[in-house]
């Protein structure tokens, strides 16, 4: 029989380690390596106690690719028996284990601007962004009675008859994306331009509240062109940027000319 290392940890329960599981060493290793395959199993490690007639065995992992994991065999005896029996064997990582990153939920991971042609971002029905919207009711959609269709043209002008819009927490969060991102003020573009958005000819403001502090610039020059930017926002495409004045046209050139035949030249 394989001797037992002298690590003996105490369990939860502070129950002692049962005598017959705790020498079954040999059992829990022949678990481990019939679970391992080619990962292979090493020295034994120690043995803790996890509660009443139950232990666990534990082993090193040889492998280089689980460095600081361990093989943990648990093993349990039956009242009056004699031998133990196998419970669990498992690949555990030690405090110095390599692990994986956390698993971080799908939802959680994406970013604005990861949505790729051909892929589709769904809505949840509890998105905070979005908040029910007005459609008119069971009779927008009846040609009759004319107060339908009179609500129905509203409703269109208005900008409304979506099953949902922006909630105001949506909107607060598409303000503070944009003012931080490239279209805002804070970046080395803006502090180099010779003025703002909100003074440029080629800036459009867009309608709502959120027009107070955005709008899209129309400047095919700009490198901001269609997008969206703030009113403290600028580039070195503003419309006050006027072309250096040309230099007035030299008068034309005086043509002299010296006859060296008569006595009074230039060199005299």
């Amino acid at each position: 029989m394989e001797t037992m290392a002298s690590t003996v940890r105490t369990s939860r329960s502070s129950a002692k380690p049962d005598v017959i599981c705790a020498e079954a060493v040999d059992l829990a290793r022949e678990a481990a390596e019939a679970e391992a395959g080619v990962m292979g199993v090493g020295e034994h490690l120690g043995v803790q106690a996890e509660g009443e007639r139950v232990v666990s065995h534990w082993f090193a992992c040889p492998h280089p690719g689980y460095v600081g994991w361990r093989w943990s065999v648990t093993l349990a005896r039956a009242s009056r028996a004699r031998k133990a029996t196998v419970d669990e064997v498992v690949l555990l990582p030690g405090e110095e284990a390599l692990r994986s990153a956390e698993w971080i939920p799908w939802a959680d991971r994406i970013q604005p601007g990861d949505v790729q042609p051909g892929l589709l971002m769904p809505s949840p029905e509890d998105d905070p962004r979005l908040e029910p919207g007005y459609t008119g009711g069971e009779e927008a959609a009846d040609p009759d009675p004319a107060e339908a269709s009179q609500i129905r043209a509203v409703v269109a002008e208005l900008g409304l008859g979506r099953e949902r819009v922006l909630s105001a927490f949506g909107h607060d969060e598409a303000a503070e994306r944009w003012d931080a991102g490239d279209g805002g003020p804070d970046n080395q573009m803006t502090k180099q331009a010779p003025g703002v958005c909100v003074s440029c000819g080629f800036f459009l403001r867009i309608r709502g509240s959120l027009g107070r502090t955005f709008g899209v610039c129309a400047n095919a020059y700009s490198p901001s062109d269609g997008r969206v930017v703030t009113v403290d926002h600028g580039c070195g495409a503003h419309s006050s940027v006027t072309p250096d004045e040309k230099p007035g046209e030299l008068p034309p050139p005086v043509w002299d000319t010296i006859a060296w035949d008569q006595p009074d030249t230039l060199f005299d």
